[in-house]
């Protein structure tokens, strides 16, 4: 009986996980045309995101894979756009086909907006979702009683009303990047031949550094030299801009450990066995650490935050897994490479579908001849 029970309370906690990742991946992908929908129409995106959730079930109905109806808005009298029929509260209904996600969000804005029963809604404090989700059922968007709790539910366990705050300038939107167009003129590669060595004048190196220093691109030649030795610039060891104690990278949480520390004793203090430890952090048998690190907590999610991370200096596809916070075995499946390759630096390896293009890797380079490029 108690092993019923143990198994019973594993497989709920395992279907929990799935929806959960589920939520995590529709929030990432959609949530800035949420942010975008409110600036534009007023609608929260802590609703917006939360009724996409529900009304698309985290996007896999089939309404929504193949129409793009994220919110299960049926055709009405007005709508002159693409049909598709499907079995509703009657056999059959019409409901609308857009030819993108972002044009359904749009089209839910606007269904609101335009439609005076809603009036009331947008003279609520739009961060006050309570109110929103309540309005919503007594204007008959759903004929379910417990919609605003449903609603209620899906915002708080995601903590949605933080994109309503970033569209109202509250808050920062943190998962904004710039593209680097910096490109690297050193590149250390230790499993290069011994006898080839690249090299670049201190003439040059201090011409970039001044470059690097006033934001300025640059345009960078490496040299391939077997005949010339030179030593290494030393590099200082940069302090990571990382909180103390539990944070979270990509809707997961993670500690930054410091060198030293042991992985048992990690495991212990968050009440996670060592094997579970190592297999949320794609790591082999390791019991202290080497150098300071991102260490998870709980499982990384199978897609990234935004759509593609390039190449640093010195990176592999194990430190983007972990500075992205996506599992290494669907970095590694996405972009076609092998979880062991080394990326070249300035590659863009792709976190949420698979890659256009291939990204290189010094096993590539080196099979080349040597030859190196970052562009």
């Amino acid at each position: 009986m108690k092993q019923c029970l143990t198994i019973f309370l594993a497989t709920l906690m395992l279907a929990s996980n799935a929806q959960k990742e589920k939520a995590y991946n529709y929030i990432a992908q959609y949530k800035d045309i949420a942010i975008a929908e409110m600036q534009r129409s007023g609608v929260p995106a802590s609703i917006t995101l939360a009724q996409g959730i529900l009304e698309s079930s985290y996007g896999e109905s089939d309404l929504c894979k193949n129409s793009n109806n994220h919110f299960g808005i049926k055709c009405k009298t007005e709508w002159n756009g693409d049909k598709v029929y499907h079995d509703d509260d009657t056999k059959q209904e019409c409901f609308r086909s857009y030819p993108s996600a972002a044009e359904s969000y749009k089209d839910h804005s606007n269904f609101l907006r335009t439609r005076t029963w809603y009036d009331f809604l947008f003279k609520l404090d739009p961060t006050d979702y309570v109110s929103w989700a309540k309005g919503l059922k007594k204007a008959g968007y759903a004929t379910e009683k417990d919609y605003p709790q449903k609603l209620i539910k899906v915002i708080n366990d995601y903590n949605l009303n933080q994109y309503t705050l970033i569209a109202l300038n509250k808050l920062p939107n943190d998962n904004q990047t710039l593209a680097n167009t910096a490109k690297e003129e050193i590149y250390e590669d230790t499993t290069m031949a011994p006898e080839l060595v690249i090299t670049i004048s201190s003439k040059q190196l201090r011409e970039n550094q001044l470059k690097r220093a006033q934001g300025l691109p640059e345009d960078s030649v490496i040299i391939i030299n077997p005949n010339v030795t030179v030593a290494k610039p030393s590099v200082e060891k940069k302090t990571a801009n990382y909180p103390e104690g539990i944070f979270t990278i990509n809707h997961s949480k993670v500690i930054y450990a410091k060198e030293g520390t042991s992985l048992l004793s990690l495991a212990k203090q968050y009440d996670i066995s060592l094997a579970k430890l190592l297999e949320f952090n794609d790591m082999e048998d390791e019991e202290i650490l080497a150098t300071d690190k991102l260490i998870f907590i709980e499982k990384k999610l199978t897609k990234g935050a935004t759509d593609f991370h390039t190449v640093k200096p010195n990176e592999t596809l194990h430190d983007i897994c972990q500075t992205e916070g996506v599992r290494l075995d669907k970095l590694a499946e996405y972009n076609g490479i092998k979880k062991n390759m080394q990326p070249v630096i300035g590659e863009k390896i792709y976190l949420r579908t698979n890659a256009p293009i291939v990204p290189k890797t010094m096993a590539q380079t080196n099979a080349q001849g040597g030859s190196l490029s970052t562009n």
